[in-house]
């Protein structure tokens, strides 16, 4: 007991304490405020003083160059460099004004604001802690009193316990001395009186035992009790002194050393911007010097005669001997023409434009580090300042310092290399950009001409003309990093506006025509699949079957425009006839949509891509497998179709109608194109240049036939029909085949041209 009154005592004697540290801690703040307050009210009238001796000192001279110089020698640079001069002596003057008054209404002001803050904050933590303590003492004084409940209830307990087993060894007693009466045999007359002196033992045994339960009991209750305050007690201690303590000198210092640091900051704001626009009119004066030359007075000529040099008319159209066409025509024969320098300047536009933009990049980063190099804060001068006596020891220290010619010449040789190449940069940024201009009005006009111009590009329609022909069997395509030399050559041809995959010569590497028809995806401004339909499209896959994925994704791509649609329809629907070569490339549709999906749907900032990539690979997928339901047929939307057998050039060949049987063409004459090696039983084998008989097109990739009296299966596109009876016409240098129903099947640009 005596040890728990000592503990309650020291509790209180520390929270005494807890008070007068506390208390203490915020009259040391108060007086370091105070202190501030009185230094920055002097320093404030130190630089009021000065910046008045400034602008005497600036006046004075200004005078004397109104009366000294006319105002068209103003323009003279030798004149314009005195005048940067005492421009910058005002300047200076009312940047002390202007420290004088963040000192006076600023700095000053937040002092004497935190200096109530403090004040205030303590009171208010005062009043709180006052309230924790008495609840602290009241904790400890109900465990006092519940424990010495508890102490008396024990004592209680431990007399009934001892009176109990007094009565208890009276009976005993009692029980031995009637025993030996029953043995002696005891008179009659004395069995009443013995049998009356044991009830009485056995009375007061029970009295004393249930005295004894009763005092039990009150003991356990009252221990349960002390046990339960006890843990009770010593938990709101332990907060108090672990948590509560620490969070009652948060609330002295709330806001303490943020608003100090604020104050403080606003100091050395106003200090370092005093020297930043000390140093930028240095600069400017400078900057003067080093331009005194005729060049500094180029922008002043030209906006002083800016007649001179504004932009002349626009050119005119000027019709000669009376010609009245003045728009750029798109008829036939020319119409084929203008399409393919529509795509090429597409191309070259995309191309110059994802160029142009790096370069952009590589500018405004090289201007970021000029400007860096200008705004340095290199204000660290402690080296230049040492607290020596001796003032020849201060101009050692500044000759090895940053201060010193060889640090200058290397800081001012790092910033105009860094101009060097920003200029040569700007000047690459302005062909560009110029280059760019000029190709973007022949593309507009051109576009304008055409409607809505070719919807298939000549680098897509290329590659994948080229691919149908030499790359379906190819092994990892897509997915094999081609040649990046010949990469770029083919993508370099393409921008010139050539085609250097139009000769049926299967000179180029695969894997590389593969990778520039990927990178003209990757390339493009906007992607395929609009990024604003990105969500849309990922939410298909929540569907459960593939064909309510299909007609989901269907009725999000009708929405887009008319040119993209084309473009879909065409790309995936020679994705799809990749995948049915499968067993040889190695590319299944999942395959494809892992290489394309990237490509085609990147993932927009500020989505998770390791979450989204699958869900973007398995919707490329379904549209891979399911084009032919998502995308609408020629029917539906007019335009070029991928069709599975591919040529194109002079040596251009074309199919016979499905519809054209047997019965109707006996023995189709035909000519090998390229070597074939059959891969079953059923397909044949032979050289190029081989002659072959057709029966009839069993599918549209293959032909029933004979070759060597073999019969079996021809593939379409390892031919060229030999049809008889059937004209050919020559249009654009294209050769086509005129059928008996009287349409002309083009394959260039995969249009029927009607006759």
């Amino acid at each position: 007991m005596c040890l728990c009154v000592l503990c309650c005592s020291e509790i209180r004697n520390q929270l005494v304490e807890q008070f007068k540290c506390l208390e203490q801690q915020s009259e040391a703040r108060i007086q370091l405020l105070q202190d501030l307050q009185e230094f920055f009210r002097r320093k404030a009238e130190i630089q009021l003083e000065y910046s008045r001796s400034l602008e005497k000192l600036a006046e004075r001279f200004s005078s004397k160059i109104r009366e000294s110089y006319r105002k068209e020698q103003h323009l003279l640079s030798s004149v314009n460099c005195w005048y940067l001069v005492l421009n910058q002596t005002r300047r200076e003057s009312r940047d002390h004004a202007t420290l004088n008054d963040i000192y006076i209404n600023n700095v000053i002001v937040r002092l004497a604001q935190i200096s109530e803050d403090v004040i205030r904050l303590f009171k208010k933590s005062k009043e709180i802690g006052i309230q924790m303590h008495e609840e602290l003492v009241k904790v400890t004084n109900e465990l006092y009193t519940v424990m010495k409940t508890y102490h008396m209830y024990h004592t209680e307990s431990i007399s009934a316990e001892s009176k109990l087993k007094e009565a208890e060894k009276q009976e005993e007693k009692q029980f031995s001395k009637s025993g030996d009466l029953n043995v002696n045999l005891l008179r009659h007359e004395d069995r009443p009186q013995r049998r009356s002196s044991v009830r009485k033992i056995e009375k007061m045994k029970e009295k004393r035992q249930a005295k004894y339960s009763e005092n039990k009991l009150k003991c356990t209750k009252a221990r349960n009790d002390y046990l339960l305050n006890l843990t009770a007690t010593n938990a709101v201690v332990a907060k108090y002194y672990i948590h509560d303590v620490s969070d009652m000198i948060d609330c002295c210092d709330l806001g303490y050393h943020a608003s100090l640091a604020r104050t403080l900051r606003t100091y050395l704001s106003a200090e370092y911007n005093l020297e930043t626009s000390r140093h930028e009119g240095l600069d400017i004066i400078e900057n003067a010097v080093d331009n005194l030359d005729p060049r500094s007075d180029k922008h002043k000529i030209m906006d002083m005669y800016n007649q001179v040099f504004c932009p002349p008319m626009r050119f005119e159209f000027l019709p000669h001997m009376g010609d009245e066409v003045c728009q750029v025509s798109a008829q036939q024969p020319v119409q084929t023409e203008l399409l393919m320098r529509y795509h090429q300047l597409q191309s070259r536009l995309a191309t110059l434009k994802i160029e142009n933009e790096e370069v952009r990049k590589t500018l405004d980063a090289t201007m970021q580090t000029l400007q860096d190099m200008l705004t340095v804060e290199d204000f660290d001068v402690s080296d230049a300042f040492q607290h020596s006596r001796s003032t020849e020891s201060v101009k050692s220290v500044a000759s090895e310092s940053y201060m010193s010619k060889l640090n200058i010449a290397k800081r001012r040789a790092n910033q105009q290399e860094t101009e060097v190449f920003y200029f040569t940069k700007f000047k690459e940024y302005l062909n560009g950009s110029n280059l760019i201009i000029k190709l973007q009005a022949k593309h507009d006009l051109l576009k304008q001409t055409l409607g809505e111009g070719q919807p298939i590009p000549l680098v897509v329609e290329s590659c994948i003309r080229y691919i149908n022909l030499y790359g379906l069997q190819q092994q990892g395509i897509f997915r094999v990093p081609g040649s990046q030399v010949e990469v770029n050559d083919i993508k370099n041809s393409f921008e010139r506006g050539e085609d250097p995959l139009v000769d049926d010569q299967s000179d180029h590497d695969i894997n590389s025509v593969a990778g520039v028809l990927k990178l003209y995806f990757r390339g493009l401004e906007n992607p395929l699949f609009p990024k604003e339909r990105f969500l849309d499209l990922i939410s298909t896959i929540k569907l459960e079957t593939s064909v309510e994925r299909a007609h989901h994704i269907q009725q999000i791509i009708i929405t887009l425009p008319r040119t993209i649609i084309i473009v879909m329809r065409y790309l995936f629907a020679f994705l799809n006839h990749l995948s049915q070569y499968s067993d040889e490339n190695m590319m299944d549709s999942y395959n494809l949509a892992i290489c394309f999906g990237p490509t085609l749907m990147p993932i927009p900032d500020g989505q998770d891509p390791v979450a989204c990539q699958a869900h973007v690979n398995e919707v490329i997928k379904t549209i891979i497998i399911n084009h032919e339901v998502i995308f609408p047929s020629l029917r539906e939307l007019d335009g070029p179709v991928y069709e599975k057998c591919m040529t194109g050039g002079e040596d251009a060949t074309f199919p016979v109608p499905l519809s054209l049987t047997r019965t109707e063409v006996e023995q189709i004459e035909a000519i090998a194109k390229f070597d074939y090696m059959g891969r079953t039983p059923r397909e044949l084998s032979f050289k190029k240049g081989a002659s072959l008989l057709l029966y009839h097109r069993a599918s549209e990739d293959w032909w029933e036939g004979r070759h060597n009296g073999v019969d079996g299966l021809i593939p379409h596109q390892y031919i060229r029909l030999q049809v008889a009876g059937y004209s050919t016409v020559e249009v654009g240098g294209i050769t086509k085949i005129l059928y008996p129903n009287s349409y002309l099947c083009c394959k260039f640009h995969h249009q029927l041209l009607y006759v």
